[in-house]
C-alpha cells in the first residue's frame, strides 16, 4: 500500500466525485480511477458504490476512512515536529474560530512575541471546526459552545454575557434590560444557524415557546452593529464584542442566565511546537485578565 494511494483515496471520499477529486489533487481522472483501483485490490474489497463519476463510500470505505485519516494525521505531525526543529522561529500558526471577537487583541500580543510567525485563520460553524481539528488542519480553535469528543482537548476560558443591541432611537433603548417576552414580536439581525451565538439564543426562545423573526442573517458578526444602527433590526451581541458606538445601546436579558462559554480546542493528539505553547498562554493570560475586570 502506497502513500499516494491513501491521498487519492481521502480526496475521493471528501468530494465523492471523480472529475472534483482530481481537479483538485491536479491529476489526470484516469490516473485517479486506476490509483483507487489498485487500493481496492490490495484491500481485497471495494471501497465505493459508484454512480457514474459520482461515488460514496460504503461500509469497507467508512471503516478504512478513519484509519487512513489517522495515520496521514500522524504523518503531518512527525512533518511538523521536523519543521520545528529545524526552523522554531518562523512558521505559520493555523486557526479557527467561531468566536472572533477577541482574536485580533490575542493575536496582537503573541506576535509581540513571535513576530515572525504567520497566521491563517478561518471562522467556522462548529460542525466545520470539528471536521478540522479530526483532519488535523487547524493547531488551535476558538469555540462557542465547547466541543467535546474523544480526540478534542477542550478547556473554557471565559463566560461572556450575551446582550441586546437596539439603536438609541428604539422603545426599549431607555432601559437597562429587557424580557423575552418584550423581544417576542421583534424584528433581528444575526449570524446563520450553525454558529454558537445564534443556536445558542434561539434555544432559549424556543424553550420559552416562540421563534424569533430575522430579517437578516450572515456569516460576519461585526456587520451586525451596522445594520442595528440603521435600526434593520435588533442584534444579540457577545459583551466581548460589544463596541462603543453613541447610537447603540446594550440590554441584558432579565431572569435568564443567557451567557456563552469561549473554549479553547486542540487535538490530543496534535504535536504542539514550541510557538503552539507560547500562543496557548498567551489566549490563556487574556482571557484571565478580562476576567479579573470584569469582577
Amino acid at each position: 500500500m502506497e502513500l499516494l494511494q491513501l491521498q487519492y483515496f481521502l480526496a475521493v471520499a471528501r468530494l465523492e466525485h471523480v472529475t472534483e477529486a482530481a481537479r483538485s489533487l491536479h491529476v489526470t481522472q484516469s490516473s485517479l480511477s486506476k490509483t483507487i483501483q489498485r487500493l481496492e485490490e490490495d484491500l481485497g474489497v471495494p471501497l465505493f458504490d459508484r454512480t457514474g463519476r459520482k461515488l460514496r463510500l460504503n461500509e469497507f470505505g467508512n471503516k478504512f476512512l478513519r484509519r487512513a485519516e489517522r495515520a496521514l494525521f500522524e504523518l503531518e505531525q512527525g512533518k511538523q515536529e521536523i519543521r520545528d526543529l529545524s526552523s522554531a522561529e518562523s512558521g505559520t500558526l493555523k486557526l479557527a474560530v467561531t468566536a472572533a471577537s477577541t482574536l485580533p487583541q490575542i493575536l496582537r500580543e503573541f506576535r509581540k512575541m513571535r513576530p515572525n510567525i504567520q497566521f491563517h485563520v478561518q471562522m467556522l460553524t462548529t460542525l466545520e471546526m470539528v471536521t478540522l481539528l479530526h483532519r488535523g488542519e487547524v493547531d488551535f480553535c476558538l469555540s462557542s459552545p465547547p466541543i467535546q469528543g474523544e480526540d478534542i482537548e477542550c478547556q473554557v476560558v471565559f463566560v461572556d454575557p450575551i446582550l441586546v443591541a437596539v439603536p438609541i432611537g428604539h422603545r426599549l433603548a431607555n432601559r437597562s434590560s429587557v424580557t423575552l417576552t418584550e423581544l417576542k414580536d421583534e424584528c433581528f439581525v444575526g449570524v446563520k444557524k450553525g454558529y454558537g451565538t445564534r443556536d445558542l439564543v434561539d434555544s432559549v426562545f424556543n424553550s420559552a415557546g416562540f421563534d424569533l423573526k430575522y430579517v437578516y442573517e450572515g456569516d460576519e458578526p461585526t456587520r451586525l452593529i451596522t445594520l442595528v444602527e440603521a435600526e434593520i433590526g435588533l442584534a444579540f451581541i457577545p459583551c466581548t464584542a460589544k463596541t462603543s458606538w453613541e447610537k447603540i445601546k446594550y440590554l441584558q436579558v432579565e431572569n435568564h442566565e443567557l451567557v456563552r462559554h469561549i473554549a479553547l480546542l486542540w487535538h490530543k493528539s496534535r504535536y504542539m511546537t514550541q510557538a503552539s505553547l507560547e500562543f496557548r498562554e498567551v489566549v490563556l493570560d487574556y482571557f484571565e485578565t478580562i476576567s479579573n475586570q470584569s469582577d
